[in-house]
């Protein structure tokens, strides 16, 4: 079961490059692979608590305030999240700065409680909340891998030190695998959000189409082997 929910949080139901939300912090944060990775546990943590409640308290929300009540909970989990970040890693606060206080209206977080919670079990929903996460943080460290190294050809920007290993500080310079002049520089800008994720699109849609395609042959072969068969029994 889990295996097949990972599968569709990563690939097939991924939430941002098939259900297409949560999209204005994806282009916004993935600029170096510590704002990726801390945005995405992030989300990760916030979205499975959050489900386990939502499922928890279900049955006994009234359907007329279940959205108001779905964001005072998740607003409560993202102020949890954000006071841990502000005490334990200042530098990775104050990188995402407001997106972190955004997450309480991420669309993916409403969606998963609306979508799925409130209609299954607490463990259905920590599993649900735990793959979903996992796939968003999967497109979140992609994009920053693609942005940062085409981009600046820098490889662990604010995470990777090479003198001190794994940084929380923010001020690791990364691993720099060539110069920063060859780099593609429209990358690092804003609108290199807007490119690579419509990258990622594409190569998505056109891998589920390819396996939607492979599964519809075997089908179709087998549709013509049985009129084959019809006719020769004629």
């Amino acid at each position: 079961m889990f295996k097949k929910r990972l599968k569709e949080g990563v690939i097939t139901n991924n939430p941002i490059l098939v259900q297409q939300l949560g999209m204005c912090a994806t282009m916004a944060i993935t600029t170096s692979l510590f704002n990726g990775i801390g945005m995405g546990l992030s989300v990760l943590i916030i979205l499975t608590c959050c489900n386990v409640a939502v499922s928890a308290i279900r049955k006994i929300i009234p359907g007329e305030i279940r959205l108001a009540i779905f964001v005072v909970v998740i607003a409560g989990f993202v102020t949890i999240v954000d006071l841990l970040l502000q005490a334990f890693i200042p530098a990775l606060s104050e990188s995402l700065g407001v997106f972190i206080p955004l997450i309480v209206v991420n669309c993916i977080i409403i969606g998963r409680a609306e979508a799925y919670c409130q209609k299954n079990g607490v463990f259905d929903s920590f599993i649900d909340g735990i793959t979903q996460g996992l796939g968003y943080t999967v497109v979140l460290v992609v994009m920053c891998l693609i942005r940062e190294l085409l981009g600046s050809g820098r490889f662990g920007g604010g995470l990777i030190d090479l003198a001190r290993g794994i940084t929380l500080d923010g001020t690791g310079a990364g691993i720099q695998i060539f110069s920063p002049d060859y780099g593609a520089s429209i990358l690092t800008l804003p609108v290199g959000g807007f490119l690579t994720l419509g990258f990622l699109f594409a190569a998505m849609q056109y891998a589920l189409k390819k396996a939607a395609e492979k599964k519809e042959k075997p089908v179709e072969e087998d549709e013509d082997e049985t009129e084959e068969e019809e006719a020769l029994a004629k």
